[in-house]
């Protein structure tokens, strides 16, 4: 299951936020002063434990967590590490409690393992990030819908739908060119879904990339 935040539950606990492959969108009660729980549900850490399912309660414990991957690359980049709760973040406000969704979650999986394994260039993994979530979620982003949200961007953010991942990552772009494709994107979800996004991590985005330009 992969970890999308976590909310103070009484002075031990906490109700830990996920996508899981058997159950989709869930919360968990998590004893949190054991073992060192809270350091292994950090965002976007992927985890595996023993579900307490109750059928006289929608919130199920979780024991027994241990990391299904070590995830190194996120731990030890603070711009890498930036980028995966600004996504951690994003899935919670959009995803929805629901049934089980095996081939959102493997994707939800593989965008966590990549961008781990990313090398070099990154800065803009999460805008590609959310061209693809808005696929999954049942959208069709294109130049055509893009465009009365993307407004002097949309060529950029085009070009990042027609690409493949590395040429995509390579395409130069400011600090402030990335927050505001990321903000245009972010308002066609928006749009599509019906409800307020409000992401407090992309300014932490701005702030990290704000002064590169590659």
């Amino acid at each position: 299951m992969i970890v999308l935040a976590t909310t103070p539950f009484g002075e031990k606990s906490a109700v830990v936020h996920t996508i899981c492959r058997e159950y989709g969108r869930r919360g968990f009660l998590v004893n949190v002063g054991k073992g060192g729980a809270k350091s292994k549900l950090q965002p976007l850490s992927v985890i595996q434990g023993e579900a307490s399912v109750n059928s006289k309660s929608a919130l199920w414990r979780l024991g027994a967590i241990d990391p299904e991957y070590h995830l190194t690359g996120l731990r030890t980049s603070m711009s890498k590490n930036a980028i995966a709760v600004f996504i951690s973040e994003v899935l919670f406000r959009t995803v929805r409690e629901g049934a089980a969704d095996p081939a959102f979650y493997d994707w939800c999986l593989s965008a966590v393992l990549t961008l781990d394994a990313l090398e070099g260039e990154y800065a803009s993994y999460h805008i590609r990030f959310l061209l693809e979530l808005a696929v999954q979620l049942g959208f069709s982003p294109d130049e055509v819908s893009l465009s009365p949200f993307a407004e002097e961007n949309l060529s950029k953010i085009t070009s990042f739908l027609r690409l493949p991942l590395a040429e995509a990552l390579m395409l130069p772009m400011s600090g402030a060119e990335r927050t505001a494709i990321a903000s245009s994107i972010l308002r066609y979800l928006e749009y599509h879904t019906e409800s307020a996004i409000n992401i407090r991590s992309l300014g932490v985005l701005h702030e990290i990339f704000a002064t590169e330009v590659k």
